[in-house]
C-alpha cells in the first residue's frame, strides 16, 4: 500500500509543477497523465493488486488524482485557446500592407492585342514546339536545300540528321512550322494564327536579337484570293495602329508564298515626315505575306488545285517598338524594373 500511495503523491506533485506554456506542452501533459499509457492509467492497473480492505481509500485517492489531472488539462487548454483568439487577434478593419503590383511585359501586351484582333475575324490560336526538324522548319515550306537561311550563320542547329537536312534538329527560325503541323492534321478550311518565340543566329544589336517573337497567320480554303489577304491586313493595321494609319503593299519574295509581298504603314513617330526610324521614307515595314505556294499545300497533302490560301507573319518586338517609341530592342529582354513599371497600366 505504501508503494502505490507514494506514487499517487508523487504524481500529484508532478501535476502541479508540470510545465505547460504552449500547445505542444499541453498535449504532452495529456499524454503523460491521461493517455492510454500514462501515469494514471498505470496506477489504475496497479490498483488491482491492492488488498480489499485498502481498496476504498486508494480508489478515492486515484479518482481525485484523475479528476485533478483532467481539470488542469481543461484549464490549460482553455488558456491556450484564449491566447490564440483573444488579445492577439487581428483587427480586420486596419488597412492592408501595400503590395506592389506587377505589370505585363510590352511584348505580351502587343501579342495579346494582335491575337484579339485576329480572333475577331475568325482566326483560332495554334502553338507548336520550339525545337523542330529541318522538314517542318524548311523542307515542307519549299526552301531549297542551298537556301542561305539554312546555313549555320542563320540557324541554331542542335543535331545533324543522318538522312539529310530534313532530319536536322534545330531551334525554329519562324512559327511557320506550326502552320505545317496544323495543315498536316486538319483538313481545310484552316484559319489559324501561330504566336511564339523563334531563334536566329544573328548579332545582337539595337535593331536585332538572337531570339524574338512572331505571330504568323494562315487561311486555307476554296477560292481564297489575294484581295482577301489585303482586306484582312488592312483591317489589322487600322485596328492596331489607328484609323488614320496609311497602309501599302510592296512585292517581295518568300519560298513558301507566291506571289509574295511586304506591308508598310505610315511612320507613327514622324507622321510620315521622315525620321531615323523610317529612314526618312515616311514608311515602316511591319510584316511579310503572300499566297501559300502550291508546293507547300501539296507537302501537307492538301489539293493545291481545289484549295488556295494566304499566309502572313510579323515580329511582335518590331510592333512593340513602334507602339511604345522604343529605340533599342535589347531593353525588352533586360528585365529592368524601371522600364517595365511604365506598362503597369496596360493590359
Amino acid at each position: 500500500m505504501n508503494d502505490i500511495v507514494k506514487k499517487i503523491t508523487d504524481a500529484d506533485l508532478l501535476i502541479d509543477s508540470f510545465p505547460a506554456g504552449n500547445n505542444e506542452e499541453v498535449e504532452h501533459f495529456r499524454i503523460k497523465f491521461l493517455g492510454s499509457k500514462g501515469l494514471i492509467t498505470g496506477l489504475f492497473d496497479e490498483f488491482r493488486t491492492v488488498p480489499v480492505p485498502e481498496k476504498k481509500e486508494i480508489g478515492r485517492m486515484l479518482n481525485d488524482l484523475k479528476k485533478k489531472a483532467g481539470d488542469r488539462y481543461n484549464r490549460l487548454k482553455e488558456v491556450m485557446e484564449s491566447a490564440d483568439t483573444g488579445e492577439n487577434k487581428f483587427d480586420l478593419s486596419l488597412p492592408a500592407e501595400p503590395v506592389p503590383l506587377g505589370s505585363n511585359h510590352p511584348v505580351s501586351i502587343i501579342r495579346n492585342r494582335i491575337i484579339t484582333i485576329f480572333e475577331r475575324t475568325g482566326f483560332s490560336v495554334a502553338e507548336g514546339p520550339e525545337i523542330e526538324t529541318g522538314w517542318y522548319n524548311f523542307g515542307a515550306l519549299n526552301f531549297p536545300e542551298d537556301h542561305p537561311a539554312m546555313d549555320m550563320q542563320d540557324t541554331f542547329y542542335i543535331q545533324s540528321g543522318s538522312t539529310g537536312p530534313s532530319e536536322n534538329v534545330l531551334l525554329r527560325t519562324h512559327t511557320s512550322s506550326v502552320q505545317i503541323r496544323v495543315m498536316e492534321k486538319t483538313p481545310p478550311p484552316v484559319k489559324v494564327i501561330c504566336p511564339g518565340r523563334v531563334y536566329r543566329n544573328e548579332t545582337i544589336t539595337a535593331r536585332s536579337h538572337c531570339f524574338f517573337h512572331q505571330v504568323e497567320g494562315l487561311y486555307v480554303d476554296e477560292n481564297i484570293s489575294f484581295p482577301d489577304l489585303k482586306q484582312t491586313l488592312f483591317y489589322f493595321a487600322r485596328e492596331m495602329f489607328g484609323t488614320e494609319t496609311n497602309v501599302r503593299f510592296r512585292p517581295s519574295y518568300f519560298p513558301f508564298t507566291e506571289p509574295s509581298g511586304e506591308v508598310d504603314i505610315s511612320c507613327l513617330i514622324c507622321k510620315s515626315k521622315g525620321c531615323p526610324v523610317c529612314k526618312n521614307s515616311g514608311w515602316v515595314e511591319i510584316l511579310g505575306c503572300g499566297m501559300v505556294h502550291p508546293a507547300v499545300l501539296a507537302n501537307c497533302k492538301i489539293d493545291p488545285v481545289k484549295y488556295t490560301g494566304y499566309a502572313f507573319g510579323m515580329g511582335i518586338e518590331r510592333i512593340a517598338m513602334l507602339m511604345y517609341r522604343i529605340d533599342d530592342i535589347r531593353i525588352l529582354f533586360e528585365n529592368d524594373v524601371r522600364f517595365l513599371r511604365q506598362f503597369s497600366g496596360s493590359a
